[in-house]
């Protein structure tokens, strides 16, 4: 057992740091506020611990304060500062009459060199923060001075350099005149770019540069570079910079260093949702298949509703972030209505990027099976079509704060041309995002389909091809898929049962309301409302509900609550996503 003076000797070793980081004075400020104040509070800086810095603090307390000030321009402030010396915290006041301040008389900021001529580099003359008849700010004339040599290097002015600078103070008349002269010396040019070949085909190379060699130097240009490297996902590391010390007639050599991405990558995920349920998935990468830039990605998932393989080989075409051939195959089954469809599918897309626009064309085959109500029917599709989409948002992709996005699709297939139906389906694809006020969300939803069948024979168009709704990411309240055009079908005994197997129509809307109760947490409200139907025969289906939402970095957890309000005897449903919106 531990003795009582022990226990005590103990105590007080353990109070020692808590006394020993304990302030020894306590200090106010009077008579200014706003920058003045905070600036003054920054030169003090925090409240001493021990006793010799406390006195150290004290003799120093009216030179920082006049720092302070003669930073803003108060050159001529009255300064009280009183003690009280009262053991064991002293306190000090510190009262403060800034008086008026010393304003500029005359500015004298001049660019010579070649970048006299620059408009981008004299436009700043414009840009400076202060002006004729403005209280002297030091901070902003350093700010300024630092932003002007910042830019010139920006620019290309590699030798450039400040030749004057002053702040002639006259304190009894309260004027001062600034003097800033900026030398830029010559604008340098790109050199040439070095890198290692065996790691990237020049032409890729080439493709995805944005300068040459004689351009004018622009640090912008070089990051961008670096952007678009990385955004290949071909290297672990990239780093462009210039080689100042090989310079040569005005032209600086830029190197670009590249550490290879590993050659594979696996990825294992698992996930639920009541649409799906249970899922497990399994994703290997190539980012980097040969020095072209070919790349692979081969995606394995099982889920008891939609089991599926999917394997994806891109092509570098002009551009490996704009311009991309794909070569794919897939294997999946699916649950539709009260069809269960297997798919085979082989195709070739080339996708191309414009400014906000992603553009696709794509042949692809499709080999369908489904279990119907009288055989098991299989067709062949050969479907040439093509996609538009744009995506905007502001704030977090995650979370976005607002947004639009849109997608549209078009394909055909013709019974002379290797489709077992002639056939044009159109898709349509909106989603909007606002903020209006703060902690206030909305979001709107819409989807439009159609298919065209010239034989005008139902039977022949597989369950993928035909429109279904229903689910957590359709109209909510109703379960996954099962919205659809109906077909009675007469059993053995004589009885009737009714099929769901899909529209040739697609009419889909939502609107929802969302809360934040803290920048992670938020409520929702929302309808839904919309068919799956054949032509003439649309039966509009609402459903309507609340939910709770969790912000995580891959997207919103959402747990919500549906009814499907629109029925005779309406059912709850329960939905769980994880996910965001884009």
């Amino acid at each position: 057992m531990m003795s009582p003076a022990i226990r005590w000797c103990f105590c007080v070793l353990l109070l020692l740091p808590v006394a020993a980081t304990a302030a020894t004075l306590n200090y106010s400020i009077s008579g200014i506020e706003g920058e003045s104040l905070r600036n003054v509070e920054a030169y003090l800086g925090p409240p001493p611990e021990t006793d010799s810095d406390r006195l150290n603090f004290i003799s120093s307390a009216r030179r920082k304060v006049e720092d302070a000030l003669q930073a803003l321009g108060y050159y001529q402030p009255d300064i009280t500062v009183t003690v009280q010396r009262t053991d064991p915290v002293w306190a000090m006041e510190v009262q403060v009459e800034a008086g008026e301040p010393v304003r500029i008389r005359d500015i004298d900021i001049q660019i010579l060199g070649a970048a006299t001529d620059d408009a981008t580099m004299t436009t700043l003359l414009q840009e400076t923060g202060f002006a004729t008849g403005d209280p002297l700010h030091h901070g902003l004339f350093e700010t300024f001075r630092k932003h002007l040599l910042s830019a010139g290097q920006q620019r290309g002015y590699l030798d450039g350099k400040i030749t004057q600078s002053r702040v002639a103070v006259q304190v009894e008349a309260g004027t001062a005149d600034v003097l800033l002269t900026y030398t830029s010396g010559p604008r340098f040019r790109f050199g040439e770019i070095l890198y290692d070949h065996a790691l990237i085909d020049r032409q890729l190379f080439d493709s995805l540069a944005t300068f040459q060699a004689g351009d004018y130097f622009e640090q912008s240009r070089l990051r961008k570079l670096q952007s678009n490297l990385q955004q290949t996902n071909y290297f672990s590391s990239v780093i462009v910079q210039p080689v100042r010390k090989r310079a040569n007639r005005g032209e600086v050599p830029i190197d670009v260093r590249l550490q290879p991405a590993k050659r594979h990558s696996f990825e294992v995920g698992v996930g639920y949702s009541t649409d799906t349920e249970e899922r497990v998935s399994m994703t290997w990468r190539t980012p980097k298949i040969n020095r072209y830039g070919h790349s692979q990605v081969t995606r394995v998932e099982y889920s008891p509703v939609n089991p599926s393989g999917r394997f994806t080989y891109s092509i570098p075409i002009t551009d490996p972030l704009t311009d991309v051939a794909q070569l794919w195959a897939r294997l999946e089954e699916n649950e539709y209505g009260d069809l269960k469809s297997r798919q085979l599918e082989t195709g070739a897309r080339r996708e191309t990027k414009q400014d906000a626009w992603v553009y696709s064309y794509a042949l692809r085959g499709l080999r369908e099976s489904w279990d119907a109500w009288y055989n098991d029917p299989e067709n062949d599709y050969l479907l040439l079509g093509g996609t538009l989409s744009s995506r905007k948002y502001q704030g977090s992709l995650v979370d976005p704060s607002g947004g639009f996005s849109q997608l549209y699709t078009l394909e055909g297939g013709n019974a002379s041309l290797g489709s077992d139906i002639d056939l044009v389906r159109m898709t349509a694809e909106l989603r909007y995002i606002a903020t209006p006020w703060q902690r206030h969300r909305f979001v709107g939803r819409a989807e439009l389909g159609a298919v065209e069948i010239s034989s005008g024979d139902r039977s022949n168009l597989a369950p993928s091809l035909s429109f279904f709704a229903g689910g957590s990411q359709s109209i909510r309240g109703y379960a996954y898929q099962s919205i659809g055009h109906d077909e009675y079908v007469q059993r053995a005994d004589g009885s009737t049962k009714k099929l769901v197997v899909g529209g040739d129509r697609l009419v889909v809307g939502s609107l929802e309301y969302q809360y934040y109760f803290t920048d992670t947490w938020r409520g929702a409200l929302y309808v839904d409302g919309g068919d799956a139907f054949d032509e003439g025969d649309f039966d509009a289906r609402v459903g309507a509900g609340f939910g709770i939402h969790y912000i995580t970095p891959v997207g919103a957890f959402r747990v919500e609550l549906a009814n499907s309000v629109s029925e005779d005897d309406p059912s709850w449903y329960f939905h769980l996503t994880i996910g965001a919106e884009f």
